[in-house]
């Protein structure tokens, strides 16, 4: 996969494995990064390393909120094992992406002011 170089984004190529690619990005994210993911485990450990996170669908995931993602996470996981829940997330709609997109440059825009003090 080509990627130029001046975009500021690098490939990362990570062994197999479950969680071999969330663990590289848990380790080596920093605060002036953005973690986008609907990893909620993921979101977390990224969290926990001091940087912003933010789902697909515009949902940014915060400190505050968390710990309820998880415990949501958690429960659907065991509807889904009882029977009880079927299916994944809904689609993303358009009012998703316009939610993504007006955070991501907020979040964007946040960095900025911190890196340049």
């Amino acid at each position: 996969m080509a990627i130029p170089p001046e975009i500021g984004v690098e490939l990362v190529v990570v062994g197999a494995g479950a969680d071999v690619a969330d663990d590289w990005i848990a380790e080596h994210i920093r605060e002036d990064d953005i973690a986008i993911t609907a990893d909620i485990p993921l979101a977390a450990r990224c969290l926990e390393r001091g940087a912003p996170v933010l789902g697909p669908n515009g949902r940014e995931f915060t400190e505050d909120s968390i710990g309820v993602a998880l415990a949501t996470r958690a429960l659907n996981s065991e509807l889904r094992e009882m029977g009880v829940l079927g299916g994944g997330p809904r689609p993303i709609q358009p009012r998703d992406r316009s939610r993504f997109l007006s955070k991501l440059d907020q979040l964007i825009q946040a960095g900025r002011r911190r890196r340049d003090g």
